[in-house]
């Protein structure tokens, strides 16, 4: 029989087993890391606050699940959370059956609430034409004209846009390697006007950021091969990246709700719009699965029922 004290070490060093498999083998993102250690102690405190005592992960059983599945419904937890938390449940269970610890992944059995899929927000033509041209000349401006074209002509996530090293870039291809999830690398394709865009920033208003002085007005240590730098000289931050957007879809007034992933879905869009296909487009955004790319369909078959009801004169 285990004390309360050795149960908890041995559930302790079950997942920091688990966090070093998700770090080496699956090269999961800190942000997925992090999530799924904290989803994984709060079902450990779920558990322990039942009457069955301790989370002995020998002990966990589909019931145990959907009991845990009930009091996240209770406390009215979004159907996103919910899906995640046993998202992470079912992946360490499953590691604990590789390492011999579980017989059966408990989490097998149990079905999660379907997600309602909504369809993507992007912007038209003329939207994205208006917000990439905002920016002023000046070399905050032109990082900004910089930072808002690479994002829509590549259709690349912040986090990939902000991890842009100078050597990266092939301007005589028109291509960047980036990190895309679980540290995956992939080419992504720039058109003239991005490349145009990209190599004026790069000329004049980069150097000029870089050489400015730091919070106490002297020069810092700002050597470093990232791309995008913020106005001290120090690379541009996911953070930074939603600002920037923020404050330019602020200035156009529109009504959607704008994020910096919007034009990565715009950049989706527009491809399918104008007849590229599926696959095609799955490689350039970097999804594993074509049904995550199938989305995209959907936005655009809304975009031609809504044309022909509004242009058809029996629609």
């Amino acid at each position: 029989m285990f004390s309360k004290g050795e149960a908890f070490d041995g559930v302790a060093q079950l997942v920091e087993k688990f966090v070093l498999y998700l770090k080496l083998e699956k090269n999961a993102s800190q942000h997925t890391i992090h999530n799924y250690q904290r989803d994984i102690w709060q079902f450990v405190e779920f558990v322990d606050n039942q009457d069955s005592g301790v989370a002995l992960f020998v002990d966990i059983n589909p019931l145990i699940i959907r009991s845990y599945l009930a009091f996240l419904k209770s406390k009215q937890y979004a159907k996103a959370t919910i899906m995640r938390r046993i998202a992470a449940l079912r992946s360490f269970f499953r590691f604990l059956c590789r390492e011999n610890v579980l017989k059966e992944n408990p989490c097998k059995a149990v079905r999660t609430p379907k997600l309602e899929k909504k369809l993507p927000v992007f912007l038209d033509i003329n939207e994205i034409r208006e917000l990439i041209t905002l920016p002023d000349n000046s070399s905050l401006g032109i990082r900004d004209k910089a930072v808002l074209e690479m994002l829509y002509a590549t259709g690349i996530r912040v986090s990939e846009l902000t991890g842009i090293t100078l050597p990266d870039i092939d301007f005589s291809g028109r291509a960047i390697v980036v990190s895309g999830k679980g540290a995956k690398q992939r080419i992504v394709l720039m058109g003239r006007t991005a490349v145009e865009v990209l190599e004026l920033y790069l000329a004049n208003p980069r150097p000029k950021l870089c050489a400015n002085p730091g919070e106490y007005g002297h020069q810092i240590d700002k050597v470093h091969n990232y791309v995008f730098v913020n106005s001290r000289g120090g690379p541009l931050t996911d953070r930074s990246v939603r600002r920037i957007v923020d404050k330019y879809v602020e200035a156009m007034a529109i009504k959607k709700n704008v994020s910096p992933h919007t034009l990565r879905h715009t950049f989706a869009t527009h491809l399918l719009d104008n007849g590229a296909d599926l696959r095609t487009v799955q490689e350039l955004l970097g999804h594993v699965n074509l049904s995550t790319t199938q989305l995209y369909t959907h936005v655009t078959t809304e975009r031609l029922k809504a044309n022909y009801r509004k242009f058809h004169p029996r629609a």
